[in-house]
């Protein structure tokens, strides 16, 4: 059956123009079509198209709806999502509003009226590093009741760890109990999240769109130019670029292997920034991909391998996938492994291969495409600057090994790098803007750099950058390691900047030349009068490495040197240390 025209043949327009209308209008909501039709109203008005004799309508334009976008991010996912909702909204007769947690003032909650909260977990279900203080604030007894509040989830996280998206379920729950209505379902999203947050963001807004009252339209505000308030977006497209120089940055005898590499763009660099990252899409190890085959009993798909290699994820083994696992194969010995929850502890330190191998089963192409999930690219910090390399990118990528299990383990992208490619191979990268890491706007304040191992790769683009700007503020660098000899990464670079001012100072820890063990939180606390007059004359700190010990350990280190050079008590010392965090004075990309 045929749908009716929605314009009536007596419209001023033309047969087809008439169909190419009704075509375009059928499919859309009552808010969408109140915003088109204030939209024309008032496009119409500000070009003067309106005469002056036109009636006035018959009801005042209907303000917009506000609607607040909440995000909690560490690699900028959940950044980004909140950014997507914001557009959308935005089209949809909503005045969207998106703030980070880093920003939020948790006591005005209570006067939102809807509230899009997108989470992700860090680790073993912790918040992002800018979330925190007002993750605490929202958890904690003082936080204000919210009631009138409508409200809804998405949550990121990774099935890899076992508090899967446990930020996102606690902030859902604790909405709830403060008096908000949940007004759709909470997602809970794995790193293959595109599709489905893309769904849920669409239905969030139509769940959250006030009920159309009859003859009514949408103001809209022609004050505003479009994308005033966004900052202009990077190319997310992936590239091919060429591997021009492959080095091994440690000596031969260290037990480290960390390799610095030159990417060269084939057109103009995509126009990337000091502290952003490069996403790096890898390829398997072709031994383990075919030991894979081999236990599936699968060894001549060549189709199979192929996207083993290049496609799948056959490294992650998680609840869910021994969970795939079951339902593929109806295997009774996994089955009860899973009914008895011991699961988690299972899976601790091993891989697919692992679980096919313990319990065996006939299995189908199909079957391993349902038990993997995609294979996500890597992201690296970018450690060179364009004003310094031109059309270039270079990364500072530490090889993984280990073993778990009786069984040799190996990072996927680190030791595709590592082992398998070379001057002159081609791979595929994106960039990864991390507008939270950036240099100060002005060019004459100090910096003081806390980056050990590989988290020293950003600093790289910073001090190239504010050598090539020629910016008058000083670099301040703590790097550790290792060893003096043999771990000493980017050391000729840094003793010329040294000479040549670029960096003013460097102070280094190398954990193993002696017998007890120092890190850079300790030089931190050796150098605190120093340290801290750089902060009372405005510098900015950043940290770029280890989340799980080295930057909380430098923070606290901080924290300790405020109390001892001010004489402050504990809690005044870590106010002051929140208070440059709030002033983004205080910056971390960790990992």
């Amino acid at each position: 059956m045929s749908r009716p025209a929605l314009l009536p043949r007596t419209a001023p327009f033309g047969d087809a123009e008439r169909a190419h209308l009704d075509a375009a209008l059928g499919s859309t909501t009552a808010l969408q079509r109140a915003w088109l039709a204030g939209f024309l109203a008032g496009l119409d008005a500000a070009s003067g198209a309106v005469p002056a004799e036109a009636p006035a309508p018959a009801a005042p334009p209907r303000a917009a709806e506000p609607l607040t976008i909440l995000f909690a991010s560490e690699s900028g996912n959940s950044e980004k999502l909140a950014g997507d909702v914001s557009k959308l909204a935005r089209k949809t007769g909503f005045k969207p509003k998106v703030v980070d947690f880093a920003d939020l003032d948790v006591a005005s909650l209570s006067k939102e009226k809807r509230v899009v909260v997108i989470a992700a977990t860090w680790g073993e279900g912790e918040p992002p590093a800018r979330a925190v203080r007002a993750y605490g604030e929202i958890m904690g007894e003082g936080a204000p009741r919210l009631d009138g509040v409508e409200f809804g989830v998405l949550a990121l996280g990774d099935t890899s760890y076992a508090e899967f998206c446990a930020i996102g379920k606690r902030l859902d729950t604790r909405f709830e109990e403060l008096g908000a209505k949940r007004v759709l379902p909470r997602i809970d999203c794995d790193l293959d999240f595109d599709k489905p947050a893309a769904a849920w963001i669409k239905d969030a807004l139509k769940a959250l769109a006030p009920p159309e009252p009859a003859g009514n339209v949408v103001a809209v505000d022609f004050a505003r130019t479009a994308g005033a308030d966004e900052e202009v977006e990077v190319s997310r497209e992936p590239v091919t670029v060429e591997v021009i120089e492959h080095v091994n940055l440690n000596s031969s005898r260290s037990d480290k292997e960390t390799i610095h590499l030159a990417l060269a763009f084939e057109d103009a660099a995509p126009a990337y920034e000091p502290g952003d990252s490069l996403e790096l899409y890898p390829e398997n190890d072709p031994a383990l991909v075919d030991q894979i085959l081999k236990a599936a009993g699968l060894e001549g798909d060549s189709v199979l391998r192929q996207a083993l290699l290049a496609e799948r994820d056959i490294t992650t083994l998680s609840a869910a996938t021994v969970e795939r696992f079951v339902k593929a194969t109806g295997h009774e010995e996994a089955r009860r492994l899973v009914e008895s929850n011991e699961v988690r502890a299972w899976i601790e330190g091993r891989h697919l291969i692992d679980l096919i191998e313990t319990y065996p089963a006939k299995l189908s192409a199909q079957h391993l495409s349902d038990i993997t999930r995609p294979l996500p690219p890597r992201a690296y910090s970018i450690a060179s600057s364009r004003a310094e390399v031109g059309d270039e990118a270079h990364l500072t990528i530490a090889a993984v090994r280990y073993t778990t299990h009786d069984r040799a383990r190996t990072g996927v992208a680190s030791v595709h790098v590592a082992d398998r490619i070379r001057t002159g191979a081609k791979l595929r990268v994106r960039v990864k803007p991390n507008k939270h890491f950036r240099l100060p706007s002005n060019p004459a304040t100090d910096i003081i750099m806390v980056g050990p191992g590989t988290g020293v790769a950003p600093f790289r683009a910073f001090v190239q950058e504010r050598r090539a700007t020629e910016a008058p503020g000083r670099n301040w660098l703590f790097f550790g390691d290792r060893h003096f000899t043999h771990d000493f990464l980017y050391q000729l670079e840094w003793q010329e900047a040294l000479e040549d001012g670029s960096l003013a100072r460097i102070d280094v820890a190398f954990s193993r030349d002696q017998p007890e063990k120092i890190y850079v939180q300790d030089r931190i606390w050796e150098q605190r009068r120093e340290l801290v007059s750089w902060l009372d004359g405005g510098a900015h700190v950043y940290v770029c490495g280890d989340a799980k010990a080295m930057a909380k350990d430098v923070r606290a280190a901080l924290v300790k040197a405020f109390a001892d050079v001010k004489g402050l008590d504990p809690a005044a010392a870590e106010a002051a240390v929140a208070g440059l965090e709030r002033s983004h004075r205080y910056q971390q990309d960790v990992y």
